[in-house]
């Protein structure tokens, strides 16, 4: 077992203490899950609210788990089912796929770091606003497995999880994002480096 089912065994013999040792390893990550999609003030706001939803479900639900060396996955699915309920009840679009803010905008400006055309600082945050705007152009499913992969760091086996869906189709779904996104910045004269294959 890896320190996640650790916890969640824990969990289910009623260990508050492990519980919160699961808030402090995953709240951070799901924030910026949810942050990492929106455009707006509010949607921020709401990624806290929303990050502290999904870890009171995976509380709920830890006597379902399985130990089996996939909570990651599980929690993020949990994630996106909660992601797609929320759109769907505010249609808030505005939630996925969005220019974040804090740490996110590290990830973002991280991306600009490759371009050719941009260097400065200033050039990086205009290039960062720009990614997370074409991003939500893409089809639902190749925003979602572009960002659960570029930026929460999540292996093409744990994306598959995630999205409920098979290896092969998520490193599809991956390889077309990345071919739309890269299209999109060269007819605006920007080259990134960035997005290389697995």
């Amino acid at each position: 077992m890896d320190e996640d089912d650790d916890l969640m065994v824990r969990i289910q013999s009623g260990d508050a203490a492990a519980f919160s040792l699961l808030v402090e390893r995953h709240f951070e990550g799901l924030r910026n899950f949810f942050r990492v999609r929106s455009h707006s003030i509010r949607a921020r706001e709401m990624s806290e609210d929303l990050a502290q939803e999904v870890l009171l479900r995976v509380y709920n639900e830890a006597t379902d788990f399985v130990p089996q060396g996939k909570f990651k996955a599980w929690m993020y699915r949990i994630a996106r089912n909660l992601l797609i309920d929320t759109m769907r009840r505010h249609s808030y679009d505005a939630l996925i796929g969005g220019r974040a803010g804090g740490d996110s905008d590290d990830q973002l400006g991280g991306l600009a770091a490759s371009a050719n055309t941009v260097s400065e600082q200033a050039g990086q945050r205009a290039l960062g606003d720009l990614v997370a705007e074409l991003l939500t152009e893409l089809p639902e499913e190749q925003r979602l497995t572009f960002q659960t992969h570029h930026f929460l760091g999540l292996s093409l086996p744990e994306v598959a999880e995630v999205m409920e869906t098979n290896t092969a189709t998520t490193k599809s779904r991956l390889r077309l994002a990345r071919e739309k996104l890269r299209e999109k910045l060269e007819t605006r004269g920007i080259t990134l480096d960035e997005f290389q294959d697995d």
